[in-house]
């Protein structure tokens, strides 16, 4: 069995669910190990040891994932929280550069810090540099439509001004090959295409930006020696992005590890390959050009009729930004795609 086919083979089919950009489906080894961790927990037999070591493994995953070393990847909880740690490291009176329309954990966690002087600048694409731009905060993938930023563009112009980029790769990885290193920092939510449960995130900062970053939720979990750090007043943090971490969710992270290390074992090129097959085969259907993105967004009129076309034939899809955004992924096969199109025709 070749890896996509592994992959694709430990997810339960769930016929017509094209809602990926939504919320992932779990693979049934999570679903497996979540339910032995609450029987584990109900017996009164939870091993922190245990817990511990799911967070290790997750974050190893998801660096082998984005092609990190695991000593860049800080764990959290949302997306949101995650930025506004980098927010509140953003220097007073900087400006920071955010792509109009982008998804509001991206834009809002600068937006909270006008009191001190930051100016948030929407422009419709992340590489309108200019010489005063502190950050540049973008998607790598649209969660609107799925357009796919250009990373050559905005890195080149972010170097010409010395300007911060952070990228939020949470509508990318899991579909589209990551490359965490050509980012500055990157922030991505795991329950969606990477399928763990919600309450798992990751955080990755290049080495010689770490010390830019403020750890404003430092706690026990961020310390050099967790177990060593339960109380203060004393503390040591971790010397690499660990002293980023927030205190684990448990359960989450017990449910993360077998999900992860499907999509980091699983070669990253055939998976992309796979679900933009599927989406540009539904576009094709509709008449419509390739659009090279797994997800494929369409107008909807204020009553949601395209919507509730796909409701009514059993596929599952979202309304988001004044159209339906349909989200094509390894679950998904041919007959997602016919049932979806069969839906739409004509409309």
């Amino acid at each position: 069995m070749d890896a996509l086919t592994h992959l694709r083979s430990a997810f339960a089919p769930v016929p017509g669910y094209l809602d990926a950009a939504t919320c992932g489906l779990p693979a049934r080894a999570t679903v497996d190990a979540m339910r032995d961790a609450l029987d584990t927990w109900q017996a009164g037999d939870a091993d922190l040891a245990v817990y511990d070591e799911a967070v290790a493994a997750s974050r190893a995953a998801f660096a082998r994932l984005v092609g990190v070393d695991p000593s860049w990847v800080a764990i959290g909880s949302q997306t949101s929280a995650l930025v506004g740690l980098v927010a509140s490291s953003v220097p007073d009176g900087a400006e920071v550069l955010v792509v109009d329309g982008d998804f509001a954990s991206v834009v809002f966690p600068f937006l909270a810090h006008a009191d001190r002087g930051v100016t948030v600048r929407q422009v419709p694409l992340a590489d309108e540099v200019r010489t005063s731009t502190h950050t540049v905060a973008f998607s790598l993938v649209q969660s609107r439509d799925g357009r796919i930023a250009d990373v050559d563009a905005i890195r080149t112009a972010a170097a010409a001004a010395g300007a911060v980029t952070v990228c939020d790769v949470t509508q990318a990885a899991g579909w589209l090959p990551v490359d965490a290193t050509a980012f500055d920092v990157t922030v991505c939510a795991s329950y969606k295409w990477l399928s763990a449960p919600r309450g798992t995130a990751f955080l990755t900062v290049r080495p010689d930006v770490l010390d830019r970053l403020r750890p404003t939720s430092a706690g026990w979990y961020a310390g050099e020696d967790i177990w060593s750090s339960v109380y203060g007043p004393h503390m040591v943090l971790a010397t690499d992005a660990r002293r980023l971490d927030v205190s684990p969710a448990w359960l989450c992270w017990v449910g993360a590890v077998p999900a992860l290390e499907l999509f980091a074992d699983a070669p990253a090129d055939d998976v992309h390959r796979y679900a933009v097959g599927l989406a540009d085969a539904f576009r094709a259907g509709l008449r419509l050009e390739p659009g090279g993105s797994a997800i494929v967004a369409l107008p909807d009129d204020a009553a949601g009729s395209r919507r509730a076309r796909l409701a009514a034939q059993g596929v599952r899809a979202a309304g988001r930004g004044g159209g339906v955004r349909l989200a094509f992924h390894v679950w998904n096969d041919a007959d997602d795609v016919a049932r979806a199109v069969a839906a739409l025709s004509n409309s």
